[in-house]
């Protein structure tokens, strides 16, 4: 079975990144392991899928069809952080990655991130404006509610 735990704590929550660029998950375990497993989950095709596994020599173990130029694992010299790196970042990789070790048979599963490919990011103006086109509805519903006690 699968557990999400807190002894494997994966950051970024959310990346949103361009089509072609190349990324990278962080994952840090406060656990004694034998090697990290990365699997993602896709909404869209209902599934789990391996990605890699690597192992604390840092040999790494690919999943079927998954691309060696796509995915790479780089271990910390602690063996308590490891990075999932994806390049060629393309529509079908997004969903949503998690890291995990393996303990008595059972996978202990990060935090997850979620990964969103767009091929066009969209710009950082918005994000100012958005605070601001708020604040006037926050005004209208006031009004509504103080005309209601009224």
């Amino acid at each position: 079975g699968f557990c999400t735990n807190l002894l494997l704590l994966q950051t970024p929550e959310n990346i949103l990144a361009q089509t072609n660029s190349k990324t990278e998950i962080l994952c840090e375990l406060k656990k004694e392991h034998a090697g990290v497993y990365w699997y993602r989950w896709s909404q869209e095709r209902q599934n789990f899928q391996f990605l890699i596994f690597s192992s604390l020599l840092g040999k790494a173990t690919y999943g079927t069809n998954i691309s060696q130029d796509k995915f790479g694992v780089h271990g910390g010299n602690s063996h308590t952080s490891y990075s999932l790196h994806i390049s060629h970042l393309h529509a079908s990789d997004n969903g949503t990655y998690y890291c995990s070790v393996s303990q008595s048979s059972q996978l202990l599963l990060g935090s997850g991130t979620r990964l969103s490919v767009v091929d066009v990011l969209p710009l950082p103006q918005k994000t100012t404006q958005a605070p601001l086109s708020k604040k006037p509805m926050w005004c209208v519903t006031k009004r509504k509610a103080s005309s209601k006690k009224g």
